[in-house]
């Protein structure tokens, strides 16, 4: 008979967060796959568990996939576990559940915190429908184009960042949805220096300063605001009108983009397009 894989939530910043039951599933497995053993073994040695630790990362989870399956075959149960918060969520977990799944084996979630949830619910914005983006993409070209995509997004959108990298995606974020688009950042979340900071991606921007931020970030974004988004030729109408007044382009697309909370790039492309 196979063994079980258990997908187990972990504390993504304060130990006593750990649940009852994942304490439980993670004294009984015959094997823990963690996404850093260094990190997984700290927090055995928290809850005073010894056990097999073996590790399932980016780099080998389609190696590793293979090995634990014939764990699983063999009898033996499995436990998965993140850095912090819930496996496959970002982090390394699909390929190994998906491979169960068409393997037949059963596969069992022990839920626990998740930066993603806690910094949605703490934000301030809608939470009644939102979409989760995991990392942005670190190359700017690749970064800007998936930015314009979701610049129509009503959804709140929920993103990580990494902290020497948040300024420049607050930058961009104003650039393709307007420096007034509402947003959050929430920062060490259940921990001792925990602090959300809220309001428009400028003003959060300018409250950033100097100093590199230290800990783990989580972005959530206002979605657009309800109601019709204006015709693209009706927003280059209106930045025509500005250049006409002795505006430059750039700065022409920024301001009716700020107006309507819409991406400037599209409307200055089609101004440069335009014969």
């Amino acid at each position: 008979m196979s063994g079980t894989l258990y997908l187990v939530g972990t504390p993504i910043g304060n130990l006593g967060d750990v649940t009852e039951r994942a304490k439980e599933t993670l004294a009984r497995v015959e094997l823990v796959a963690a996404e850093d053993t260094r990190r997984a073994r700290k927090l055995l040695s928290h809850l005073g568990i010894r056990a097999e630790l073996t590790t399932l990362f980016e780099g080998n989870e389609r190696a590793r996939t293979e090995t634990l399956l014939d764990a699983l075959r063999d009898g033996s149960d499995v436990a998965v576990v993140s850095d912090a918060g819930m496996p496959g969520l970002s982090d390394p977990g699909y390929r190994l559940v998906r491979a169960c799944a068409e393997a037949g084996i059963d596969v069992r979630v022990v839920p626990g915190p998740s930066a993603a949830i806690a910094a949605l619910v703490v934000s301030g914005l809608p939470s009644d429908r939102f979409v989760f983006e995991g990392f942005l993409p670190k190359k700017q070209g690749e970064r800007r184009a998936r930015l314009e995509a979701l610049a129509s997004e009503r959804r709140t959108i929920v993103m990580f960042e990494s902290p020497r990298r948040v300024a420049d995606a607050l930058r961009a974020i104003a650039e393709a949805f307007g420096p007034e688009r509402p947003v959050a950042l929430a920062r060490e979340l259940t921990k001792l220096h925990e602090e959300v900071l809220r309001g428009t991606v400028e003003e959060v921007l300018a409250r950033l300063g100097i100093d590199e931020l230290r800990g783990e970030v989580v972005l959530v974004v206002g979605g657009v605001a309800e109601g019709p988004a204006p015709e693209l030729s009706s927003l280059l109408a209106e930045a025509e009108e500005l250049v006409r007044a002795g505006s430059k382009k750039r700065r022409a697309a920024v301001e009716v983009a700020k107006r309507h909370d819409v991406s400037a790039n599209a409307i200055y492309r089609a101004m440069l397009e335009r014969p």
